[in-house]
């Protein structure tokens, strides 16, 4: 790590800090730091004199770590025993290990300060690349602030990859890896539909996160492809949990809303719904039918197997390490200015859905 000073506010200086004072690139500033490439004497002066100033001093242990040989690749995730983060956290491990270089995980526990603090971190280590990982919420000032740091992270030989969340938009050096999640949604919503399901419960994803929404929309866009009206009761967000999925679903049942099936946001939450309606005395797939999304191993250790969309997520991760490192040699790499990558998703069929009873019943 390194030993800063604080600047005006009272926040330790970093290297971006260094860079604005000097009037000098943050590149720059990492190449008078290192020593590894030439600077003129009178910018390498001006440099020192601003880390003098905000007493920005470079630890020499972090300074090996961002010197080895083995370089490094950043992924920042929300939690790390999310299933899904996990298994795109092992495929970016195994990618960046395949390349010769160190995979720094960290978690932000849904905090977006954490997460823009965690890029500038990476960036003070000169890592090759920062993967984010998840969808995101709209805010303006984020943007803006995410953009900047991916600036900052190009103009220092690194690339933002954006997997599986929204484009910054052209004005943004990034990269990207997605998956069809619309799509998905799309697929698994008809898949109920010809079953002969025309009341399903949507369960779970935090209102306003990218990725329930584009779950929405193709859970709607089934919908109204078989002219079916929209209900905002059957529509029930919240967090991507077991207990939120197990909690909400009791409620509803409590309160007699009227369903054949539940679309669960992901697996997790599916499990938790599974278990409010085995409480209920309400059997999978004879009585409600259930299906989820990300094709998690619970998918396939529930009882009956549920019926979900797969992700593939290990892939999403690979691919991660891979757009943000393509092209050159070790030594001299060029990733693409911008694009994304995408994925597909497909439906996995298993045990959990069966056709409606022919009268209906409501919950009680």
């Amino acid at each position: 790590m390194s030993r800063q000073g604080p600047t005006a506010n009272g926040r330790r200086a970093t290297v971006v800090d260094v860079a604005r004072l000097a009037g000098v690139s943050t590149a720059t500033v990492s190449r008078v730091m290192n020593r590894n490439y030439p600077v003129a004497a009178a910018t390498r002066e001006r440099v020192e004199e601003a880390m003098r100033e905000l007493g920005y001093v470079v630890n020499a242990h972090a300074r090996a770590l961002a010197g080895a040989s083995g370089r490094t690749v950043g992924i920042i995730i929300s939690d790390v025993v999310d299933p899904f983060y996990a298994y795109i956290a092992r495929g970016v491990e195994r990618e960046a290990t395949a390349g010769g270089r160190l995979c720094l995980v960290c978690s932000t526990q849904g905090d977006p300060q954490r997460e823009l603090a965690f890029i500038e971190l990476m960036h003070e280590r000169r890592a090759d690349a920062v993967i984010l990982v998840g969808g995101s919420v709209a805010d303006r000032t984020y943007r803006a602030e995410l953009v900047r740091r991916a600036r900052e992270l190009d103009a220092g030989g690194s690339k933002l990859v954006l997997c599986g969340r929204p484009s910054l938009g052209k004005d943004a050096p990034t990269v990207g890896v997605e998956y069809d999640n619309e799509g998905g949604a799309f697929a698994i919503t008809d898949h109920l539909l010809s079953e002969g399901h025309e009341r399903i419960l949507y369960l779970g994803g935090p209102p306003g996160l990218s990725t329930t929404k584009e779950r929405i929309a193709g859970h709607r866009r089934a919908l109204e492809q078989r002219g079916l009206p929209r209900d905002p009761e059957l529509v029930q967000p919240g967090a991507f949990s077991r207990q939120f999925g197990h909690r909400r679903m009791a409620e509803l049942l409590g309160d007699g809303l009227d369903f054949t099936a539940v679309f669960a946001a992901n697996d997790i939450v599916a499990a938790g719904a599974a278990q409010a309606l085995e409480e209920a005395g309400l059997r999978v797939p004879q009585d409600v039918s259930l299906v989820g999304y990300d094709d998690v191993p619970v998918a396939q250790e529930l009882r009956p197997r549920l019926t979900t969309v797969h992700i593939p997520l290990e892939e999403m991760g690979r691919q991660a390490v891979r757009v943000a490192l393509s092209g050159g040699d070790e030594d001299d790499w060029r990733a693409p200015t911008t694009g994304t990558l995408r994925l597909g998703t497909h439906l996995v069929v298993r045990d959990s859905v069966a056709p409606p009873r022919a009268a209906g019943r409501k919950r009680r």
